[in-house]
């Protein structure tokens, strides 16, 4: 199903009439999370500093854009719709990507897998920053990002509501709109939903960035159905599509080499080469059951999740996709968990975790003998697997009035392929690696007075190689040929923080202080040398000696008469030890500052400031001199809109205009993907309008 959302805009303005809480999703302190100790639990009780995000309910932004400006948190930018979550500067492998607490599985260069999933069907997303391995397992070291969708949920009384919103933006013509429709009873409960967007290319201050537009649409079912009183069964199923989606931050002038009988090259110049995907989608297969056993809880669920994309790379120069390269990444598991109180304040969980998932891309290059259609089979690996298996236990007790939550886990994760690389170069032998990983984490929170917390934590977290790291040789869209490694070591990090929380009815306010150490962080080296058959420069996989992060985060919000004013920072450093410079594409420090006027009913508004230093410590040796400096900008955003009540069918309603960029600034973030010089210029100036509402 494609959704056709300009056909669809007068009947979506005919169902919603309603108000964004606010200009950007809002960060909310003082309420439940379930991510940071896997049961429901209130974040001033938690130890690790936790964001929780909330977007409009029709929204034009990914995941990754939901992130930035906010405390300790940034994005990864190849393009409009490859957003990728940064944490505390660990980026994509390093963080667990959810959606409703099921990892999202997959290696792919390019593009981003928290933006599978459209922000307007989720309640909302909560970001635990820190090692997260203990109750997740492999790669949340930098933390976990869980996009939350509405729970199924029954009801004495039957009842019948939802929501819908749209939203217009001039900045990229876009368009995108979502319909929410739950029904609940004592036995019976459902959740449907539907969204998508249709947008064009963006307008920079350069102009029309070209290729930036893309065109999505979401399915969500849920359904939950009590069995006998204690005992339910839960389905949920998903489905996300996009089309028509280019990655600008891979455009790369390259040339078709290939090594002569006498040793020399013969190169043909194809112009810019840009990678893109005609279609990608993820699909979730999900089921579940909850019941009470004793004076606890158990949870079980199997799963099946796949994403398919088709990867193609265009050049300019012959008009055609000289790369094809469609892929579906399968990852099937099974979890359980078992939460039952020991005495008074102590709760205990018990758990297993198990999954396993399965790739072969099927390649075809470019032959110059045809004007260059993609016919010769050139695949980077085949029947590639990585399978996981785990079990943890996570104890929260109380000594006095001090709050402790202390957990361990072990894995084994096992990689192997039947191929490496292709043609005479590959390898079909030594492929196969096994490793066993402990983590573990004890953390502390001790009251200082009434809604003021202070707490620590110290754990060992872990990421296991992904399946192109360990067995990816080919060439890729950044002009790089990959080597990859089976037998790389796992990363290992140790990490502890520090920070006070405050849920004061004046001023509320949360600051961390952090610091990671990895041991064999996992990259790729531009090693100086050329592949032999294609003359590309190298880029191989390995581990590094040790890398640090260290930082200081915080936000704080305080009623100023009948306004709030907002404040939100990040400062962290990173750094290489092993080639004894900073760590390779680390997020500048950086301020926001806002004031509004909040109203629950009537007229609201709000302003933002947003300013970013200049990032100037980069990383010359590990890349090869490809990292430059990124200058600090500054940019201005608002908002207003009207809270209505009761209009028509709906309960609430209301409209709301977001200026964003209002000095048209140019400028880009310091992680940008894309030549130096040459990257992808945020957007410029732009009015956004929204409608919803619900009923």
């Amino acid at each position: 199903m494609h959704l056709r959302l300009r056909a669809l805009a007068p009947a979506m303005l005919g169902l919603s009439f309603a108000s964004l809480p606010a200009v950007a999703a809002d960060t909310v302190l003082g309420t439940q999370v379930v991510t940071a100790k896997g049961y429901a639990a209130d974040v001033l009780e938690t130890p690790q500093a936790v964001e929780i995000l909330h977007a409009p309910a029709a929204s034009g932004a990914v995941a990754g854009e939901l992130l930035r400006g906010k405390p300790g948190l940034s994005a990864q930018s190849d393009g409009a719709w490859g957003q990728n979550p940064v944490l505390r500067g660990l980026k994509k492998e390093s963080v667990v990507v959810m959606v409703d607490g099921l990892r999202v599985n997959s290696a792919q260069p390019q593009g981003a897998i928290a933006s599978f999933m459209d922000l307007g069907l989720l309640e909302r997303v909560e970001v635990v920053k820190g090692p997260g391995s203990v109750l997740y397992g492999s790669g949340a070291m930098g933390g976990v990002v869980n996009l939350i969708t509405p729970e199924a949920e029954f009801s004495d009384q039957a009842r019948t509501g939802g929501r819908a919103g749209v939203r217009f933006s001039s900045v990229n013509k876009g368009i995108a709109g979502a319909l929410l429709l739950q029904h609940a009873s004592a036995d019976n409960a459902l959740v449907l939903g539907v969204a998508g967007r249709d947008v064009d290319d963006y307008r920079s201050p350069d102009g029309r960035e070209a290729r930036t537009g893309y065109q999505s649409d979401t399915l969500l079912a849920k359904y939950r159905h009590r069995v006998a009183d204690g005992v339910s069964l839960r389905l949920n199923l998903q489905r996300h599509n996009d089309e028509d989606v280019w990655y600008p931050g891979s455009a790369r002038e390259q040339s078709f080499r290939r090594r002569l009988p006498d040793g020399s090259y013969a190169e043909t110049p194809l112009g810019e080469v840009t990678i893109h995907s005609p279609e990608q989608r993820r699909e979730l297969y999900e089921l579940g059951t909850d019941m009470t056993l004793g004076d606890g809880t158990l949870s079980a669920e199997v799963y099946r999740q796949e994403v398919f994309r088709q990867i193609r790379a265009y050049t300019e120069r012959f008009g055609k996709n000289y790369v094809r390269n469609d892929v579906t990444f399968s990852t099937n598991g099974a979890k359980a968990k078992y939460v039952f109180p020991l005495a008074g304040a102590h709760l205990l969980t018990v758990g297993v975790d198990t999954w396993e998932m399965k790739g072969s891309p099927e390649r075809y290059m470019g032959n110059p003998a045809t004007g260059f259609e993609a016919t010769v089979r050139n695949d980077p690996f085949s029947r590639g697997r990585v399978k996981s298996a785990g079990v943890f236990v996570q104890d929260e007790f109380e000594l006095g009035v001090t709050r402790l939550v202390a957990g361990a886990r072990y894995d084994r994760v096992t990689g192997n392929a039947a191929q490496k690389g292709w043609g005479a170069d590959a390898r079909t032998t030594g492929l196969k690696k096994s490793d066993n990983n402990l983590s573990w984490s004890l953390g502390v929170v001790h009251p200082l007075a009434e809604a003021l917390n202070a707490y620590a934590n110290i754990g060992r977290a872990y990421r296991a190689a992904d399946m192109r790291e360990r067995f990816e040789d080919s060439a890729r869209g950044d002009g790089y040929f990959h080597v990859g490694n089976p037998q790389l070591d796992p990363e290992v990090s140790t990490s502890f923080e520090i920070g006070l929380k405050s849920t004061a009815a004046g001023l509320s306010y949360n600051v961390a202080a952090f610091y990671t150490r990895i041991d064999d962080y996992i990259a790729g080296r531009i090693t100086g040398a050329s592949h032999p058959g294609t003359g590309l420069p190298l880029k191989r996989t390995e581990n590094l000696d040790k890398v640090s992060i260290y930082g200081i985060e915080g936000s704080a919000s305080m009623p100023l008469g009948a306004f709030v004013a907002d404040a939100g920072f990040t400062w962290l450093r990173g750094k290489n030890h092993q080639d004894n410079e900073p760590l390779f594409q680390m997020p500048a420090p950086e301020l926001t500052l806002g004031i509004g006027q909040p109203a629950e009913r009537g007229f609201w508004w709000r302003a933002q400031l947003r300013a970013v230093a200049e990032q100037d410590r980069i990383a010359t040796r590990f890349s090869n001199g490809t990292e430059n400096r990124t200058a600090g900008f500054v940019t201005a955003d608002a908002g207003f809109g009207w809270h209505f009540g009761k209009v028509g069918a709906f309960e609430s309603a209301g409209l709301a205009v977001q200026l964003t960029n209002l000095a048209d600034k140019r400028y880009h973030e310091h992680q940008t993907d894309g030549v130096s010089g040459n990257e992808l210029a945020a957007p410029g100036r732009g009015v956004a309008l929204s409608l919803n509402g619900s009923f």
